[in-house]
């Protein structure tokens, strides 16, 4: 059995895919790279062979029909044979603290497991302005598994992401419901889902994973966010409607479940209001009585929650202002 599984979804990835395939071969024998070829038209496919061919006991290569990034973790998942699971993207890489990381693992096993470790991640823009990493030692204890109840209060910037965490698998498995095919932002549902099955986590303060933004066919680019707005409200509403807040009885973890919904609202919020017509705002209304349908107490409070009231302010006030929380958003931040 293997220690890590890392799934790494590729669509046309052929100019960038060998970083990231060549970031993650220092785990040896411990880590099994499963490299999903969803349906590419390029050379992604040939190359993930030839490197399955090379590497026979550590790579291995699932082709299938295009279903998207969603539906590659789905396949990494059901071909994982390791203790622990992480996704990293075609473009993206794991830096030289790896082998340190795979330690980690080791000794967490050796404690008696975890159902999470968290990382660091970094941004690291095409431009060089910007590059930052995103680090959680003000809200989680290092050195040692712990429990929800040891959290401190996440700030806003302070997500637990597809780049951050590392999932025991059996914890992932436990889902009601598979990533929607072709479907963008869906990582999010991958995380949120996840979490009502992790109780011992552990946090290793080094920046393990480089994520990459800058590239003109990225789905993070503004553009693209817009375009795919509706992406961003499916995935919310799956985020909403995959546990009910009240039957969460761990404290911390119900009060983490929260900032992470409100922060997938905002950003549902701005990116469809970015469009700035009467059909994206309609989506909008029936996304918040889509959830106050499932559970009416808590799709009132996010609803009227401030700041998510203000930036859902009809009409084209409620637009413009809603572009500039966006605009200030990203000069503070960079998040695309």
């Amino acid at each position: 059995m293997k220690l890590l599984s890392i799934t790494i979804p590729c669509y046309n990835s052929q100019d960038y895919m060998e970083n990231c395939i060549k970031s993650l071969l220092p785990g040896g024998d411990r880590v099994e790279i499963i490299i999903i070829n969803d349906g590419s038209t390029d050379n992604t496919g040939a190359i993930a062979d030839a490197y399955a061919a090379r590497y026979p006991g550590i790579v291995k290569v699932v082709h299938q029909e295009n279903g998207g990034h969603g539906e590659g973790i789905n396949q990494g998942l059901k071909h994982a044979t390791g203790t622990y699971f992480k996704v990293v993207d075609s473009d993206d890489v794991l830096s030289g603290d790896f082998a340190a990381f795979l330690d980690t693992l080791e000794s967490c096993e050796r404690a008696g497991g975890a159902d999470l470790v968290v990382t660091n991640y970094y941004y690291v823009h095409s431009d060089g302005v910007g590059d930052r990493s995103i680090n959680y030692s003000s809200v989680l204890p290092e050195g040692r598994i712990f429990t929800w109840e040891d959290t401190k209060r996440f700030r806003p910037h302070q997500l637990l992401t597809i780049h951050s965490c590392t999932f025991r698998t059996e914890a992932m498995r436990k889902w009601g419901q598979e990533l929607p095919k072709h479907v963008f932002y869906e990582d999010n549902l991958m995380v949120y889902q996840t979490l009502p099955y992790i109780q011992k986590m552990y946090y290793m303060n080094i920046d393990l994973y480089r994520y990459w933004i800058g590239r003109p066919d990225q789905s993070v680019q503004e553009s693209a966010m817009k375009k795919r707005y509706h992406h961003q409200i499916l995935v919310t509403e799956r985020c909403f409607t995959s546990s009910r807040l009240d039957e969460v009885t761990d404290r911390r973890l119900k009060k983490y479940m929260q900032h992470e919904l409100f922060t997938m609202f905002g950003i549902s919020i701005l990116f469809t209001r970015l469009n700035k017509t009467a059909e994206t705002d309609a989506a909008l209304e029936q996304m918040w009585a889509n959830c106050r349908e499932f559970d009416p107490k808590w799709g009132k409070h996010f609803r009227s929650r401030t700041p998510l009231w203000f930036i859902c302010i009809p009409g084209r006030f409620g637009q413009n202002f809603s572009g500039f929380v966006y605009r200030t958003a990203n000069k503070i931040v960079r998040f695309n």
